[in-house]
């Protein structure tokens, strides 16, 4: 028989040869399944790093308000970022193009909002970051859009705030939409007086809602308007923007009657006369309304062209085109003024009725003569004084020509209020 010899070397090799065959059934054990041990580990793994993963998440919650792609958003309010479980850090917002808004983030870093109001159909983008109390950021990213000024209505007021008014003026607001629901608009609409009148709103129509008290204000007191309109639905699809609220003070009682009969005009102050002045009215053939009239323009001068209000000749030009007349104010919408006169002889003040329905006081040309008395009465008149016209033999002027809702007893101004 042939005697072999194992050499060490060839003894090593058999062993690795053994080794890697029994590695080779572990191995296919394990991915056979086995007992589970192999699985176990490798969902401990797992698990691990799941948890790793949550370390590194900043558990600030930031919101931004309005919606992602919203469209029809509020110009007021509806920009807002707030975070939960952290602060924010930063906030920028832009226009579409780039344009930076201002805004600022609370003291208590909590929340942040624009500045100023935004812009109707204007499309903005808002980026945000937060931390949370382990310093982890957090981002999040926003765009909408403003609604558009066919989907929304504003209200177009007088007086202006912080204005300084006589006691005739009402708070008049015309609407740049037709309103349909009225009830909800005025709902949305206070106006208060320090003198604690009752102030109610009478719709003219469906774009003009004035208001004001029984009497007229009270000297000296203080008027609130209020404008709660943003989001309320003035129609099908139209929605308010505004909200603000101003003030404005009333001045002295200031009241001045004209008498076309006698031909003059008394002026009281707080129930004391302080002027009679002599006038000239509407002629026979032109004559002046009648009524409680509310100075709402004051122009030192101005152009009155007959042509505008209907008084024109044959070959359509205006019975009259005066382009200098001094100290003029406006007493209706449809042109009555009571103005100074310079073109007239000045026997006519306090003797004849002649012009073409306004009221005329002497005055000088170029309204540089204060002591005339076309001056005398510009100088002490504001806008929302009252003037009285009476014995003329026209028809009383209409509550809504100007601001002359005075002309409408108490019972039908409140009869008009959609509350």
């Amino acid at each position: 028989m042939e005697k072999r010899v194992i050499t060490d070397g060839k003894r090593r090799k058999g062993l690795m040869a053994a080794s890697a065959l029994l590695g080779g059934v572990l191995v296919l054990t394990a991915c056979g399944g086995g007992d589970g041990g192999g699985s176990g580990g490798k969902k401990e793994s797992q698990a691990q790093a799941d948890e790793a993963a949550a370390k590194k998440t900043s558990e600030a919650d930031i919101k931004i308000a309005p919606k992602d792609g919203s469209d029809n958003a509020s110009i007021n309010s509806a920009a807002k970022v707030t975070v939960s479980k952290g602060k924010l850090t930063d906030v920028t917002m832009t226009t579409a193009d780039g344009t930076k808004i201002d805004g600022q983030i609370a003291a208590d870093k909590k929340s942040w909002k624009p500045t100023n109001q935004l812009e109707r159909a204007t499309t903005y983008k808002i980026a945000a970051e937060a931390k949370d109390s382990d310093g982890r950021a957090a981002h999040e990213n926003s765009q909408f859009t403003t609604v558009s000024p066919a989907n929304s209505f504003i209200g177009n007021f007088t007086p202006e705030d912080g204005s300084t008014v006589g006691v005739g003026m009402p708070v008049s607001i015309n609407f740049d939409k037709a309103i349909s629901n009225k009830a909800d608009v005025q709902d949305g609409i206070k106006v208060t007086s320090s003198s604690g009148q009752e102030v109610v709103g009478h719709w003219f129509n469906d774009t003009r809602l004035d208001f004001r008290p029984e009497d007229y204000w009270k000297g000296g007191s203080t008027v609130t308007l209020k404008l709660d309109l943003d989001g309320v639905e003035g129609a099908d699809g139209v929605t308010g923007v505004q909200q603000k609220t101003v003030s404005f003070k009333v001045g002295r009682n200031q009241v001045s009657t004209v008498d076309a009969k006698t031909k003059m005009m008394t002026v009281t102050q707080d129930g004391k006369t302080v002027k009679t002045i002599p006038i000239s009215a509407g002629s026979p053939e032109n004559k002046t309304y009648e009524g409680q009239m509310v100075i709402s323009e004051k122009f030192k001068e101005t152009r009155m062209d007959g042509a505008t209000v209907g008084f024109k000749d044959g070959d359509g030009k205006g019975e009259y085109d005066i382009k200098d007349v001094p100290h003029a104010m406006r007493l209706s919408s449809s042109g009555t003024f009571i103005h100074g006169n310079y073109w007239g002889a000045k026997s006519i003040f306090g003797g004849a009725n002649t012009s073409h329905g306004c009221v005329g006081l002497q005055d000088a040309k170029g309204a540089n003569d204060n002591s005339t008395p076309g001056a005398w009465f510009y100088n002490n008149s504001m806008v929302g004084d009252v003037v009285v016209v009476k014995n003329t033999g026209d028809k009383t002027v209409q509550p809504d020509n100007g601001l002359n809702g005075w002309n409408m007893d108490w019972s039908q101004w409140k009869a008009g209020s959609a509350e």
